[in-house]
């Protein structure tokens, strides 16, 4: 745990008593402020209370005596209107912060030299901080991971100088993050995301960009530009003179780092040179796993490795559960875990790094179905359909490739796992790639996707995955 000193003696009002609430009570109690907590459900209330954490009416405080509120997350600070405890802040005047700016402002008090790399964007943040914590890692540095990933940051290893820290942050994070400073700050990408909560695409990219923005004059803000909204973020922090690294998997850039044939390539000065390459490495298939690599890549070289320790990093990364990950190989047929994909566009990632795939694919469907993914369809060998989608999508194959309406996972990994190794294929491959959200038939994807990897697990003659790409 980090202890939170920098509101000692303070009182501060907590809203959001779930993961990330619980830590931040937490911490700041063991730094000496006085904390008050609340939560819109009775049971979450009861379970702070049993971890002794105080808890009341945030209705009925004195906001006057308040020196901060720590709001979690996932509750509305903009749109679609502001949580009641929010305009209770806010007519006060009191500060409305998440618990990123709780460990910002102790890295400064406590561990300013300490690495800081904080990684947003709307696609590849997860493998890319967890990619960017295997480098590190793998160079021998105590890197510690935690965010928006799954393991809320103060909960970490206390704040040394040596110490580097890898967060991801969502944008709900950084709106809640106003003085971020990442020693790295990356910037991935950005598309369509969470307008519910930002109001607009314009509003959601302001947001994201000041993790880049934060970053000191001494750090380095790494931004992928192959989309509009964070070339011109790129442009704009060149401007009031940040050290902007440019990531492309797109297109050759005189000054930058870009991906060319399976490399990682760094432009400077008019020269080019390989920092790593990406061939063979089955868990960062992909131009979506090549733009990650380029990003972490980036950051790494800003914090000090070489090419030989991220080339090593980059080889030995197991990648993510649920997002390509390989289970397993039987015979001539490869088992992949893609059950994050949830949309089409998720699949799309998949459905394109593979030439003979065996596809499993339904759910609870997404507006615009699996039309988009015709491109991918020749690479497509069988489609293997579940759940409530099932129907649809056989309508928008129907005639351009093979399917069965199997219904269940258990009888698609089945049946999918027999044609597939019959076939004769040397490198057929069954994709669990649905493009449909879970909740149809499990409580998320991370449920289906554990489903998946027990069914395939449990076929004989299965051995581990080779870490090479078809």
């Amino acid at each position: 745990m980090i202890p939170v000193t920098t509101f000692a003696g303070r009182t501060v009002a907590l809203f959001g008593l779930g993961g990330s609430g619980l830590a931040s009570a937490r911490a700041l109690r063991a730094g000496g402020a006085d904390v008050v907590a609340g939560d819109d459900n009775a049971s979450s209330l009861a379970a702070a209370r049993d971890a002794g954490i105080s808890v009341g009416d945030l209705r009925a405080i004195d906001w006057s005596t308040v020196a901060a509120l720590v709001l979690a997350p996932g509750v509305p600070l903009t749109h679609p209107k502001p949580h009641w405890a929010v305009e209770l802040a806010h007519a006060a005047g009191v500060p409305i912060i998440g618990d990123i700016e709780l460990f910002c402002r102790e890295r400064r008090a406590v561990a300013p030299l300490a690495p800081l790399v904080a990684i947003t964007g709307t696609n590849g943040k997860s493998t890319t901080t967890a990619l960017m914590a295997h480098l590190l890692r793998s160079a021998g540095r105590d890197a510690q991971m935690g965010g928006n990933i799954g393991t809320a940051v103060l909960s970490l290893a206390p704040l040394a100088d040596a110490r580097p820290y890898v967060i991801e942050c969502s944008s709900y994070q950084i709106d809640l993050a106003p003085s971020i400073d990442p020693t790295a700050g990356i910037l991935i990408n950005l598309s369509e995301d969470h307008l519910d909560r930002h109001g607009t695409m314009e509003n959601y990219a302001a947001v994201k960009e000041r993790l880049v923005a934060g970053v000191p004059p001494d750090g380095t803000a790494v931004i992928g530009v192959d989309d509009p909204w964070c070339s011109a973020i790129a442009d704009r922090m060149e401007r009031i003179g940040k050290r902007v690294v440019r990531i492309s998997v797109q297109r050759t850039l005189a000054d930058g780092i870009y991906a060319r044939d399976g490399g990682i390539v760094r432009a400077s000065g008019g020269k080019d040179s390989v920092v790593a390459r990406l061939d063979g490495i089955g868990s960062l298939r992909g131009r979506h796993n090549a733009q990650n690599a380029a990003c972490a890549a980036a950051a790494a070289l800003a914090l000090g490795l070489d090419a030989g320790a991220i080339q090593d990093g980059l080889r030995s990364f197991p990648g993510l559960a649920h997002r390509m990950e390989q289970v397993g190989r039987k015979a001539n047929v490869l088992f992949v875990n893609d059950s994050k994909a949830t949309n089409a566009d998720s699949a799309a990632q998949a459905l394109a790094c593979f030439a003979d795939i065996f596809w499993i694919a339904g759910g609870k469907p997404k507006t615009g179905g699996i039309a988009s993914l015709a491109p991918f369809f020749p690479r497509i060998r069988k489609a293997f359909l579940i759940g409530e989608a099932a129907d649809e999508f056989a309508l928008t194959l129907d005639g351009k490739v093979a399917y069965d309406k199997v219904g269940t996972l258990g009888r698609a990994v089945a049946a999918a796992a027999r044609e597939a190794e019959a076939s004769g294929l040397k490198d057929a491959v069954v994709l669990l790639s649905p493009a449909c959200a879970s909740f149809d038939q499990y409580r998320n994807f991370e449920v289906r996707g554990d489903a998946f990897r027990a069914l395939v697990k449990a076929l004989p003659g299965l051995a581990p995955a080779a870490a090479r790409a078809p």
